[in-house]
């Protein structure tokens, strides 16, 4: 599970191309002293720094990040109502570990 977070985390960034996804590395280590094997512990803080980042944009980023997560898992992805970035990584955890 650690793994597969952290590799869907370095493709979903890569819808902002592989520049964007290394400036956003470097933003979260240097502002926000997140590193890539800190996600899997701290999605709260990774989803708030990228929502510090991106604002409502950082949805766009999330949604591909726990899409590619879930496939990873083979896990099937259905969005739900009023669920967060946390929750759709704490779920893929409990379905992963079943």
């Amino acid at each position: 599970m650690r793994q597969a977070l952290i590799e869907a985390v370095d493709e979903g960034l890569l819808t902002l191309g592989e520049s964007g996804r290394e400036a956003v590395y470097f933003h979260l280590k240097n502002t926000y002293f997140l590193k890539k094997e800190d996600f899997p512990d701290r999605p709260q803080a990774f989803d708030e720094a990228l929502r510090k980042i991106f604002g409502v944009g950082a949805e766009v980023i999330e949604r591909s990040v726990v899409k590619k997560l879930y496939s990873k898992l083979e896990i099937d992805f259905i969005e739900k109502k009023n669920y967060g970035f946390a929750n759709y990584i704490s779920d893929a955890a409990k379905t992963a570990n079943k």
